[in-house]
Order: structure tokens, then sequence, then C-alpha cells
């Protein structure tokens, strides 16, 4: 059987006149992880079109395409073109299961929900010559994963290859998030086996790692026990987590000691209002400018999320924002325009009040205002997203965070990682046309090691001084 797996792409991602690095970071592992299990007599082709061209000339029996709402139209184009030639066409991931009509009037068969148990139905079926239409996960295990099909993946052409991910869901319900919805008719939030996931990790080459899940630390008892079976490995690692688990004692001294070196915070908002009216409770009353603090204390580099449009932001929003953010040495933020997705709570509200302003799927990328904000224009929501992005990313805003820390290493880190994923943005355009975004991984390491780094006894790698005296 010859089967085609396909992520299709935003406009932006292949443009002639320039490609952000961040479409060339992370490798398509939901596919990779399908394509486990398949058989060994199958002739599989993976192809991401964000990093290459996709060959639209073959002819597959079976094609796979995976659909996130800013690459849906594309996805159905996609799958419109393979119908016609005869394939089997199958349609699945997060847009998919939030608007299943709308996807299935370009698919043979569709997915909703995680693939572990849907998928391996549906290729019993389609063998036997009686696929269907719709599948829907219930029963939600990693358990007996097969091996990912990393021989797929074209390691050379991303920064990140070694991208893994062990968990699925998280254990929090915050209204703008696709989660619920996603996950809806089963657990929202559960772990693999922690021996398969180091026997996974010890496959891979090299030593950066970066775990895509929602929330590593979500499950704290599954967390010290990976922590604890990563020591020794030499592993140098980036993850997610929330400022709950961050200020919670024990956990964060694990991941630190086996290789943690940035963390992606969902701070999301400093208005304790917004947090509730988005239900991010795990933020409530907790203490940022600490939660930083202890992340630095322990050699961990922070990228910030923060979203803008609330109902409780105005103006003076985004300025707040980045000045919090700079003079705590906060090496990197992203900044997201609050977005509406289909099959969240944060829709189902705003819709509601009518306060929606368009179903144009390519749009809703939080880079562009969808709905009308409570206290805001749109253009000033959109334009204040901009200026947001220009003040924290400024040299003198580079130079204000990086002095903000203790120590010279601490403060050349600080800079050569901010400085380098945003002010040489013609360097990385360059690097990605001519195929050679992991030559790229050596510098990554060495920064997030840090400037002196040295191996500890267990053989990984210590940042000066990142336990304190311990």
């Amino acid at each position: 059987m010859k089967v085609k797996m396909i992520l299709p792409a935003l406009t932006e991602a292949t443009s002639p006149f320039w490609r952000p690095i961040k479409y060339s970071l992370f490798p398509p592992l939901g596919l990779a992880t399908l394509a486990g299990y398949l058989q060994e007599n199958d002739d599989v082709t993976l192809q991401d079109e964000h990093v290459e061209k996709l060959d639209l000339d073959d002819v597959p029996d079976l094609v796979i395409i995976q659909a996130y709402i800013t690459s849906a139209y594309r996805a159905y184009e996609l799958a419109d073109h393979y119908r016609r030639k005869g394939a089997h066409v199958c349609l699945g991931g997060l847009h998919v299961t939030s608007l299943p009509d709308e996807a299935a009037r370009h698919a043979d068969t569709i997915f909703l929900g995680p693939g572990e148990d849907t998928w391996p139905a549906f290729l019993a079926d389609y063998r036997a010559g009686h696929p269907g239409r719709v599948y829907r996960s219930v029963s939600r295990t990693l358990t007996g994963l097969p091996r990912i099909r990393r021989d797929l993946i074209k390691r050379h052409l991303y920064l990140v290859p070694n991208s893994i991910v062990v968990s699925r869901g998280c254990p929090h319900v915050c209204d703008f998030c696709y989660k619920e919805a996603f996950f809806k008719g089963g657990k929202s939030f559960y772990t693999q086996a922690v021996d398969d996931v180091l026997a996974e990790i010890e496959r891979l080459p090299g030593r950066h790692l970066y775990f895509l899940d929602d929330h590593l630390f979500g499950n704290a008892r599954f967390a010290a026990a990976l922590f604890g079976g990563m020591r020794g490995m030499g592993r140098l690692w980036q993850a997610a987590g929330t400022v709950k688990s961050v200020l919670a004692p024990g956990l964060l001294e694990k991941a630190a000691e086996c290789g943690l070196r940035s963390l992606f915070v969902g701070f999301e908002t400093l208005n304790a209002a917004n947090l509730k009216e988005q239900h991010k409770h795990q933020n409530l009353n907790r203490n940022y400018t600490a939660a930083i603090r202890r992340l630095h204390d322990l050699g961990v580099m922070v990228n910030a999320s923060f979203v803008f449009g609330m109902d409780s932001d105005d103006d003076a929003v985004f300025d707040r924002a980045v000045e919090w953010a700079i003079s705590r040495g906060i090496e990197t933020a992203t900044f997201h325009i609050l977005t509406p997705y289909p099959g969240t709570a944060l829709h189902q509200r705003i819709e509601s009040q009518g306060r929606i302003l368009h179903n144009n799927w390519d749009l809703y990328d939080t880079r562009h205002v969808v709905f009308r904000p409570a206290r805001l224009t749109p253009e000033a929501l959109e334009a204040g997203y901009w200026h947001a992005y220009d003040q924290f990313y400024r040299w003198r805003s580079i130079l204000r965070g990086a002095v903000a820390k203790e120590n010279w290493s601490g403060r050349l880190r600080h800079f050569a990682y901010a400085a380098g994923w945003k002010k040489f943005e013609p360097m990385w355009d360059w690097v990605i046309r001519v195929k050679r975004v992991t030559y790229m991984l050596p510098l990554l390491e060495s920064i997030l090691a840090g400037l002196d780094a040295y191996p500890t006894e267990e053989g990984g790698v210590k940042t000066e001084s990142p336990l304190g005296a311990a």
C-alpha cells in the first residue's frame, strides 16, 4: 500500500520572500507517530510543507492530512486534489475535531480527537475493504505505542529534530484553549510509561531535546520519575510548564539537574480579572516574579507567553506587559492576540455576544483580530500586539533584560539567546533556504548550556551555580 502523510503549511511559511525560523523548528511528530502503526511493506512518504515543496504528481492509495485552523483551507485543497486522483483521503487534527461537518466535505474519513485508538481501528477496516466515515476517540492510553517512524523525518531541515511528546493534553481547563474540545468524550490528560519515554530518549542522537507537551510537569509523580531517569544522560532540554508548577518545591530542581535550560511559561496576563474570566485558575494568586527568579536561580531561561485582548485589557496593557517582562530579565517573550477558536468556551461566549467578526480561518493565527474586544478597537489591539514585539526585542530592551542578570555569564547568555531569535532573521531566512537549519543546533546547545558550563559527576551539564550552594 502506498501511503502519503502531509502536514500542510501556512502561506507565510512557503513565502518566496520570508520564512520565519518558527516554521522550521519541529518535525511533524504526530504523523510520524501514526506511521508507526503501518506495516513494514507499506510504502510511506511523509512531507512537511513548511520545509519542503510537496510532490503533488504522485498517486498514493491512502492520504493522511493533519489540519490546524490556519492551514485548514490548504488542507482541504490538498484533500480535494488527492480525492480527484482516486486516493482515500483522511483528515484529522484540532480543526477537524472542532468542525467535523466542514472537514467531512473534503475527506473520505475524518478522525475526531487523538488517534491512538481510532487510527489502528481505521487501518484494520481499510485493509478489510470497509473503512468508516467518522472515527471518534473514546479510549485514551499511551500504553503499547509503536516506535515513532523517525526514519521518515528529514532531520536536516529542522533546528530541533529531537522533539518528543510524552503526554497528551493538560490537567487545566482554560477558556481559550482547544484542549477540552479535542479530548471530548474521554480523559483529557494522560502520560506514557516512564520507561518507554526513557527508551525513546536513549534512541535520539545528540544532546538537545524539546518536549512539546502542553504541560510536562502536569503529573508530578510522572515528571519526578522521568527527571530521575534522565539524570546522567547529559541532555540539554526545553519544555513548557505553568507558574504553579515552577513555584512547587522540589520538582523544578530535579528538572534542572537533568538538563532543563529553557521553559515556556504561560503568564498570559498580569490582570487577575482576566485570569478569572478565562478560568486560568492555576495562575491566580501566584507570584510571577518569584517564579521567574526561581527559574533563573536554577539556570533556566524563560520564554514568557502573553495574550492581549481579554475583556479587562485597555490601551495600557501592551507597554505594561513589555516593561514588566524586561525589568525581570525574561529572555524571550511570545505575544498573542486572543483568538476564539471554534469549539472552545471562549468561542461560545464571544459568539453568543455577537462579537465574532468573521470565520476566515487563515486569520485565526493569534496575530490578527477576529472579534470585537471589550475595551479596545480591533485596530488598536492589532497595532498594540506588533508594538509589544517591537518594544521587547529592541536592542535597548535586550540589553536592559540582560543587565537584570546578576553576573556576566547570565547577561551574555541572555543577550545571545534573545538576539539570536529576533535580531538575525535574515540569517535564519538564508539558512532555511539553503536547507542547513540543523547546522545551527550546536550554537543553540552552547547557549542553553551557558558560557561557563561544566560537566557534573553524572555526565550532565551544569551552568554557573544553577542550584545555588547545593
